[in-house]
Protein backbone atom coordinates (compact mmCIF):
# COMPACT_ATOMS: atom_id res chain seq x y z
CA UNK A 1 0.00 0.00 0.00
CA UNK A 2 1.08 3.52 -0.30
CA UNK A 3 1.10 5.88 1.90
CA UNK A 4 -2.19 7.83 0.25
CA UNK A 5 -3.69 4.71 0.74
CA UNK A 6 -3.08 5.42 4.33
CA UNK A 7 -4.17 8.81 4.61
CA UNK A 8 -7.49 9.09 7.28
CA UNK A 9 -7.96 12.93 7.22
CA UNK A 10 -7.31 15.75 4.44
CA UNK A 11 -4.15 17.13 6.77
CA UNK A 12 -3.06 13.78 5.62
CA UNK A 13 -3.82 13.55 2.01
CA UNK A 14 -2.18 16.65 1.70
CA UNK A 15 1.24 16.26 3.34
CA UNK A 16 1.40 13.11 1.50
CA UNK A 17 1.32 14.86 -1.89
CA UNK A 18 3.69 17.45 -0.83
CA UNK A 19 6.58 18.09 -3.47
CA UNK A 20 4.05 15.77 -5.88
CA UNK A 21 2.01 16.56 -8.97
CA UNK A 22 -1.37 17.46 -8.25
CA UNK A 23 -4.25 18.91 -9.95
CA UNK A 24 -6.47 22.02 -8.59
CA UNK A 25 -10.12 22.60 -9.36
CA UNK A 26 -11.48 26.10 -8.98
CA UNK A 27 -14.81 26.79 -8.63
CA UNK A 28 -15.41 28.36 -12.00
CA UNK A 29 -14.19 25.12 -13.30
CA UNK A 30 -10.60 25.74 -14.57
CA UNK A 31 -8.42 23.16 -14.03
CA UNK A 32 -4.44 24.09 -12.80
CA UNK A 33 -1.65 21.10 -13.01
CA UNK A 34 1.53 21.63 -11.75
CA UNK A 35 4.10 20.07 -7.97
CA UNK A 36 2.89 21.27 -4.91
CA UNK A 37 4.97 23.55 -3.26
CA UNK A 38 3.72 24.66 -0.10
CA UNK A 39 0.19 25.44 1.42
CA UNK A 40 -1.37 27.23 3.98
CA UNK A 41 -4.00 27.12 6.64
CA UNK A 42 -6.83 29.02 4.51
CA UNK A 43 -5.54 26.26 1.83
CA UNK A 44 -3.94 29.19 -0.36
CA UNK A 45 -1.44 26.63 -3.12
CA UNK A 46 1.50 27.50 -4.31
CA UNK A 47 2.31 25.51 -7.78
CA UNK A 48 5.38 24.64 -9.45
CA UNK A 49 5.79 24.34 -13.25
CA UNK A 50 2.18 25.18 -13.71
CA UNK A 51 -0.16 23.67 -16.59
CA UNK A 52 -3.49 25.64 -17.23
CA UNK A 53 -6.75 23.85 -18.66
CA UNK A 54 -9.71 25.39 -19.42
CA UNK A 55 -12.38 22.85 -20.57
CA UNK A 56 -9.92 20.06 -20.79
CA UNK A 57 -7.46 21.99 -23.24
CA UNK A 58 -4.18 22.90 -22.11
CA UNK A 59 -4.37 27.11 -22.57
CA UNK A 60 -1.32 28.63 -20.71
CA UNK A 61 1.61 27.32 -18.87
CA UNK A 62 3.50 28.82 -15.70
CA UNK A 63 6.83 28.85 -13.68
CA UNK A 64 5.24 29.65 -10.20
CA UNK A 65 1.49 29.95 -9.55
CA UNK A 66 -0.51 31.44 -6.39
CA UNK A 67 -4.00 30.26 -5.78
CA UNK A 68 -6.35 31.55 -3.56
CA UNK A 69 -7.95 28.79 -1.02
CA UNK A 70 -11.27 30.80 -1.18
CA UNK A 71 -11.28 29.83 -5.47
CA UNK A 72 -10.23 26.27 -4.58
CA UNK A 73 -13.20 23.78 -5.06
CA UNK A 74 -10.58 21.05 -4.58
CA UNK A 75 -7.27 19.02 -4.79
CA UNK A 76 -6.47 15.88 -6.17
CA UNK A 77 -3.65 13.25 -6.91
CA UNK A 78 -2.84 13.81 -10.64
CA UNK A 79 -1.28 9.92 -11.77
Amino acid sequence: MDNQSNAKTPTDFLSTVLGQTVKVRLNSGIDYKGTLACLDGYMNIALENTEEYVEGRLKNTYGDTFIRGNNVLYICADK
